[in-house]
């Protein structure tokens, strides 16, 4: 999943350094994009941050978007059903989630927030990871949401989310101590982390990891791209769901 105004060329083709690993797993990617495009929605054109490219894969409750801007959906449930429908052979038991900065933010809270336990694991490089406490947060909840931040919390705050899980899981998070976003305090990944160790989760089922002199880029996302393909088990997953960073996913692997 893709980050803030991300093309998924940037992540698949140019920088992410995914193809060639995953090709060796027998792993199948798929490269959502970040919103609805030529929805027509007044003023969803004004802003990089909210948006055209930044709809924060979410399902939006404010009627002004809730037409359009269901990513959630469109993520779990439509893109599936047209790859199942187009008959290309890929086991949907057997899948992970994946994303960068706001796609990041995006393979955490729609793998925690599971109720059916669709994927298999999680992972992310710079996701926002408390996003009801942080500025990009704030905007998407407060536009797309009728309920704004406080409906956020339940469903698409990965920290708030981990705090409450009773249920194994499998994360692994990296992000860049020199990363600019990190430090105007849009990512919070300290946050998370508190969390998860205070539900009881240890390293095993959540590493997060920091890396001196890393920034937000895809050269730090090749840098450590391998390490999101687990190569322990070549068949443990066959689909890869890798959410760019527009402020809506980014690109990130994780193999149990």
């Amino acid at each position: 999943m893709l980050k803030l105004t991300y093309a998924d060329d940037n992540c698949r083709a140019q920088k992410g350094s995914f193809l060639g690993v995953a090709s060796i797993q027998g792993i199948a990617l798929l490269f959502p994009d970040t919103s609805p495009r030529g929805a027509g929605v007044e003023g969803e054109t004004d802003s990089w941050d909210f948006g055209v490219g930044a709809g924060f894969y979410l399902n939006a409750t404010n009627p002004k978007y809730a037409t359009h801007y269901n990513m959630l959906t469109h993520i779990t449930m439509e893109l599936p059903q047209v790859l199942e429908a187009a008959g290309i052979p890929i086991d949907f038991k057997r899948q992970s989630i994946f994303g960068h900065s706001m796609g990041g933010h995006g393979a955490l809270t729609i793998y925690l927030a599971s109720k059916t336990k669709q994927y298999r694991s999680a992972s992310a490089f710079a996701p926002i990871a408390n996003p009801t406490q942080c500025p990009w947060g704030h905007t998407a909840f407060n536009g797309y949401l009728q309920g704004g931040i406080e409906e956020a919390k339940n469903q698409y705050d990965a920290t708030e989310l981990i705090a409450k899980a009773k249920d194994p899981v499998h994360i692994l998070i990296d992000y860049g101590k020199s990363d600019e976003f990190y430090h105007k305090g849009q990512l919070l990944p300290e946050n998370f982390l508190k969390a998860a160790r205070e539900a009881g989760y240890d390293e095993v089922q959540v590493r997060v990891r920091s890396h001196e002199g890393y920034d937000h880029s895809y050269y730090f996302i090749s840098t450590f791209a391998s390490d999101h393909v687990h190569c322990e088990d070549p068949v443990e997953y066959n689909l890869i769901i890798h959410q760019l960073n527009a402020l809506a996913v980014h690109a990130n692997f994780l193999k149990a």
